[in-house]
């Protein structure tokens, strides 16, 4: 009777997500803590927007703290804005003076602020990974020569010159698609620039013995790709796990189309509420 009742009970339940790994076969959130902290980095791809994507970011990181050395960075900081960010995780500078000094997202408040006052808290380091926008858009505009006239003290907020860059990736490639051919091929020329970057601090920013956990939207680490890509270009030695988030109707089987996309998949359901 008791695992009559048990099992009703269970029935009953509706989880808001439920984890995967590659193949699409549940995960416990306790296994894969466990693989994480094995692992040089982790790139936790997120739905920007998503409550459970932020919820489980805080989560990751402090479990995975208790058992290894962090060091966090972020898409949503700016290499330029670094100092600011330093400044406020040491004392130096108060929320009110990191959002006067940085260019912090809309969503910053509810969705990153939590995971960079657990690092100053813990005494983390949390390095501003992302390439400065508007150097981005130039790339958009002009390709990758566009960089060519930057001082060097911009050019220190971006990935070395030149930067490798293989357009038959499958994500470059479905970017040109996705956009009906509009931008044309300096569209992902924009987004390779952002992940050599990302991934060029990751490197200059981790520490031996340490885990990088790295906290970016979905599509720069999704299929190994991205990220994934010139971390793996540049040491290739490097172990890497990827988390990324998706959304479906029903969540209690994970969607042929989403099985591959990272080693652990976050399938959200799509009735979830977005925080903007």
């Amino acid at each position: 009777m008791l695992l009559l009742i048990f099992g009703g009970l269970m029935a009953q339940q509706k989880p808001a997500y439920i984890l995967y790994n590659s193949k699409g076969k549940k995960v416990s959130y306790q296994k894969m803590i466990k693989q994480l902290v094995e692992n040089d980095v982790v790139l936790f791809g997120e739905y920007h927007n998503n409550a459970i994507a932020h919820w489980l970011q805080l989560s990751v990181t402090k479990d995975c703290q208790t058992k290894k050395n962090l060091v966090l960075g972020a898409e949503m900081f700016e290499q330029d804005n670094q100092t600011a960010l330093n400044s406020y995780l040491s004392g130096n500078l108060t929320a009110k003076g990191l959002d006067s000094s940085a260019r912090l997202w809309k969503n910053y408040p509810t969705d990153y602020a939590p995971l960079v006052n657990f690092a100053k808290e813990q005494k983390i380091a949390f390095a501003a990974t992302n390439i400065p926008r508007k150097y981005a858009s130039i790339v958009a505009k002009g390709g990758f020569q566009a960089l060519d006239t930057l001082s060097p003290k911009e050019k220190s907020w971006i990935a070395p010159l030149p930067i490798a860059y293989d357009a038959n990736l499958p994500g470059y490639k479905n970017m040109i698609a996705m956009m009906g051919g509009h931008g044309g091929e300096n569209l992902p020329k924009a987004q390779a620039i952002k992940d050599a970057t990302m991934a060029h601090f990751i490197l200059a920013n981790s520490k031996p013995g340490a885990l990088f956990i790295h906290y970016n939207g979905s599509y720069h680490s999704e299929n190994y790709e991205g990220i994934n890509w010139y971390l793996k270009n540049q040491s290739p030695n490097i172990k890497i796990a990827t988390i990324t988030t998706v959304s479906q109707k029903d969540i209690n089987t994970l969607l042929a189309e989403n099985k591959g996309k990272a080693d652990f998949i976050i399938c959200v359901d799509a009735d979830m509420t977005n925080t903007y």
